[in-house]
């Protein structure tokens, strides 16, 4: 599977065209670019995981990906409040 770039322009775009404030719109994009970039640093591929079975027992295995899976479901709550957090400051201004 080939992972796809997040394309921060289109993002942005897409919520100014939708009436967010410019500013708004680059924090909301940030948050989600790094959301994205720590996936990405979690990411195990096919080999990845072979190699890991391999030359580890299955528990230790289960174990790092239980870590790398808890790391990237914080990353996501993390934005998700902080997506939140933008959009009360919005509603505020209206």
């Amino acid at each position: 599977m080939t992972a796809t770039a997040f394309d921060t322009l289109a993002a942005a775009r897409e919520l100014e065209a939708a009436g967010v404030a410019r500013d708004h719109a680059a924090a909301i994009v940030g948050i989600a670019r790094r959301a994205d970039a720590a996936d990405r640093e979690t990411l195990a591929t096919k080999a990845d995981i072979a190699d890991m079975a391999t030359k580890t027992d299955l528990g230790a295995l289960e174990a790092r990906l239980a870590n790398r899976l808890l790391g990237a479901v914080l990353a996501i709550v993390a934005a998700n409040a902080a997506l939140l957090a933008v959009a009360i400051a919005t509603l505020k201004f209206l």
